[in-house]
């Protein structure tokens, strides 16, 4: 009996599931935020906030692809190489004269074509996805330098409205673009049969073939949704820095797109999961970020606390289907 179950019992309410499930991570994104506007008279300003929001937007709409992706027990670690490619296509596309539309249109395609490459090998030569994303991330990230040269590339006033645009004078368009896609993820991942398909893949693959659901059909369809979205993201990132550079392109993304789903209880295993709680996931490690710069905290400790809570997160994971 889980401690919230106990709870439950005691006071006699039937809290719903879907508040029970992700509590704990509601919880500590609350106390970490309190601590956070205790110590810093800048975290809770607005311009704080619109900054955090649009800082995990990209980050929202990489882990929407993949919480879809892990459901049905796949996983994708070029996800980051990829936004990096399609960021510096953008770039280079803008600057050679190509509207700024069709650059962006043609990012997100090359992005599908990339994920489609990755679910064939993944499905046709049975390569473990680990294997398989970890190796096509590594030829990514070396493309992704060549394209741009290795140097910074201004895409001047181009692509303002999906950068710096605002929804009704206040909701960032990155925000609003990523919540259209965590929105329709997850109502894909809960009312439709294709999600339902990618849970009894992620549950038991054969039993789900014998059962007669299209494995390998759907397997291709997720990564290449993945990749999609990593496309759409690299095109998030240069509209909203301006430019494409080597540093801010996208690269090493993956480790917080992965540790954000798997944060928010996506079973890497496959078979469980829910976009609330990637969102949560989300959340609570831009907030982490935002809380370390605004504490003055060594940037170094960054990727020690990224590791840590994802270390947390994934041993949390293991216990919680040990129980199931």
């Amino acid at each position: 009996m889980t401690a919230i179950t106990a709870l439950r019992g005691r006071i006699g309410v039937a809290l719903p599931p879907g508040l029970t499930r992700h509590l704990g991570l509601v919880t500590v994104l609350l106390l970490i935020s309190a601590f956070t506007a205790l110590n810093s008279d800048a975290f809770l300003t607005g311009p704080n906030l619109l900054n955090v929001s649009q800082q995990i937007a990209v980050v929202a709409v990489l882990a929407a692809g993949l919480t879809l992706l892990m459901t049905a027990g796949g996983i994708d670690f070029s996800l980051g190489a990829v936004a990096a490619v399609t960021h510096g296509v953008v770039a280079q596309l803008i600057v050679a004269g190509v509207g700024e539309w069709v650059a962006v249109l043609a990012a997100i395609a090359i992005g599908g074509a990339i994920g489609l490459v990755n679910g064939l090998v993944v499905t046709l030569f049975n390569v473990a996805p680990f294997v398989a994303t970890l190796a096509t991330s590594t030829v990514f990230s070396g493309v992704a330098l060549l394209i741009i040269d290795g140097q910074s590339i201004s895409i001047g006033e181009h692509l303002v409205v999906l950068g710096f645009g605002e929804v009704l004078g206040v909701v960032p368009v990155l925000v609003v673009v990523a919540a259209v896609i965590c929105a329709a993820a997850g109502l894909i991942m809960r009312w439709t049969a294709f999600g339902r398909n990618a849970f009894a893949i992620g549950g038991n693959e054969n039993a789900a073939r014998l059962a007669g659901i299209p494995v390998v059909r759907t397997k291709l369809v997720l990564y290449a949704a993945g990749g999609l979205l990593a496309g759409l993201g690299g095109a998030m990132l240069v509209a909203r820095l301006g430019a494409a550079s080597p540093g801010t392109g996208g690269l090493h993304l993956e480790l917080t797109v992965v540790a954000a789903v798997v944060i928010g209880g996506t079973a890497l295993h496959g078979g469980s999961g829910t976009l609330v709680g990637t969102v949560l996931g989300v959340l609570l490690l831009g907030v982490v970020a935002n809380s370390l710069n605004l504490l003055q905290v060594n940037t170094h400790f960054q990727d020690v606390a990224l590791g840590t809570v994802l270390l947390v997160a994934a041993v949390t994971n293991h216990l919680r289907g040990r129980e199931h």
